[in-house]
């Protein structure tokens, strides 16, 4: 029964159609495979009894005739994302009892087409990390080998979708949270243009940065949630009003003379040979199938990883004073007084991590350092977004590596976190221009470690992504390889 949670979304829809297995057949599949690599740690929350139900009302439904686009599919949610009734922490020690009083738009939109959720996924505390080490609820192992780490920070979806417990799971991307685990376990995965998709209800890290995506097996399971999480929501303000096209509508189309930019700025010294020679590989596949490749260049990326940690901890220790003990969260014991109170409680439920980055924001944000920190970067975020537009003239969409390596070692960073921030030197510039990017499997290193390759896109022009991904995966193999915990 557990292989049945090994399909993808769309054979598993053919499959609930056709009558071949029920939901509760998918369901009870999903919760075993869950079972069976607990190990990786991928959830923190499992809601088997919710989901068992969930799914007996949905076989009803099908039984019935419906046929709402996710119906009887079970599926995983990053524990960032509000589920009502459903324990969600943030992957911190602050919200550890936590139980919102209401969903998250997209989890409301996911549950209006009918998915099955089996749970909440394991993450970087607040989104904050690069390899989901920084989680409170201890690490996430990668399923191609569980030494390493899955990426981060919403490494507990990737790992739940590569390891075949779920076809697809829902993750948030604020400097490459979708795209760097995605590269590193070998699935899709696609971040939105900022606004396509709602933020109402997600935990906010960064708010200027932080965007729901998905992560999926195909790209055609991308693009089916994708089609059903965006659009405009009113509950959100940064939600864009613009018409949502039916992204699976998009796939198969040719590719014929479509442009794509090849950024000298993101083939740099010390990209492992590797990434950059799989990356190049894929670049080149795709001219035998009719794109053409266009040089560009983009000067302002030299200054983007450190505009990025400027701009993200500044938000971020603004958005994370509302954790104060008072309201909900963590609350310590017995304080002497407010300040204790605050003092107390903040240093007993933030992790390391997150409190570097608060202090980090409050410094840049502070009397006397605003203007010559903050102010500057987000004017360095205005050349960022401006290079892109720029370079959008001379071409489609933009190609190149999603992380300068592989994915490294369980602790081989964590004690040096600048080398650690270097891990999203490729996909921060997508961030602050606000762009979608996508990755796709597209190659292995020497100790068979996953390769992605990222493809950049002009804003709400996911189309197009999702187009050149499912052209290039519907003539290559690289994505139906399978993680090494399956031969264990």
């Amino acid at each position: 029964m557990a292989g049945l949670s090994s399909l993808t979304l769309s054979e598993m829809r053919a499959g609930l159609d056709r009558g071949s297995f029920t939901s509760l057949d998918l369901t009870r599949a999903c919760l075993e495979n869950a079972e069976r690599f607990k190990d990786l740690n991928a959830f923190i929350t499992l809601c088997p009894e919710t989901a068992l139900s969930q799914a007996a009302e949905k076989d009803a439904l099908l039984a019935k005739g419906d046929r709402s686009p996710l119906l009887g599919i079970p599926l995983a949610i990053k524990d960032l994302i509000l589920t009502k009734g459903v324990t969600t922490t943030a992957g911190s020690k602050i919200l550890n009892n936590f139980i919102p009083p209401y969903d998250a738009t997209v989890t409301t939109l996911l549950k209006q087409a009918g998915a099955v959720i089996i749970g909440k996924t394991n993450l970087d505390e607040f989104g904050m990390g690069s390899s989901n080490e920084n989680s409170a609820f201890g690490p996430v192992k990668n399923p191609w080998d569980t030494a390493r780490v899955p990426g981060g920070s919403s490494g507990g979806s990737a790992v739940a979708v590569a390891a075949g417990i779920v076809p697809v799971a829902l993750g948030t991307d604020t400097g490459g949270s979708i795209r760097q685990p995605a590269s590193f376990c070998s699935i899709v995965g696609i971040r939105p243009t900022y606004g396509r998709v709602s933020r109402y209800g997600v935990v906010a890290y960064a708010s200027s940065l932080d965007q729901v995506g998905t992560f999926a097996r195909t790209v055609r399971d991308a693009a089916s949630i994708l089609t059903i999480i965006s659009g405009l929501d009113r509950h959100d303000s940064t939600s864009v009003n613009l018409p949502v096209p039916n992204y699976e509508a998009c796939l198969g189309q040719e590719i014929e003379g479509l442009r794509i930019g090849i950024p000298k700025e993101f083939f740099i010294k010390g990209t492992n040979p590797e990434v950059e020679q799989s990356v190049r590989a894929g670049i080149a596949h795709l001219t035998t199938l009719g794109a053409v490749t266009v040089e560009v260049s983009l000067p302002a990326l030299e200054y983007a990883l450190a505009c990025y940690y400027i701009i993200a901890p500044a938000e971020a220790s603004s958005n994370l004073s509302r954790y104060d003990g008072v309201r909900y969260g963590n609350r310590a014991s017995n304080p002497e007084d407010l300040d204790d109170l605050y003092s107390r409680s903040r240093s007993e439920g933030f992790g390391k991590e997150v409190k570097r980055r608060i202090l980090i924001g409050s410094h840049v944000l502070s009397t006397g350092y605003y203007d010559a920190y903050y102010l500057h970067a987000q004017k360095v975020r205005s050349l960022i977004a401006q290079d892109f537009k720029r370079v959008f003239e001379q071409c489609d969409i933009i190609a190149c590596p999603v992380a300068p390596t592989t994915a490294f070692k369980i602790g081989e960073k964590t004690s040096d976190p600048l080398e650690m921030y270097l891990s999203d030197i490729f996909t921060i510039p997508v961030n602050l221009a606000g762009l979608p990017g996508m990755s796709l499997p597209c190659g292995f290193d020497g100790q068979h470690l996953p390769i992605g390759m990222q493809l950049i896109g002009k804003p709400f022009d996911e189309g197009t992504l999702l187009k050149v991904g499912h052209a290039f995966e519907s003539t290559t193999d690289w994505h139906k390889q399978t993680a090494k915990v399956f031969a264990e």
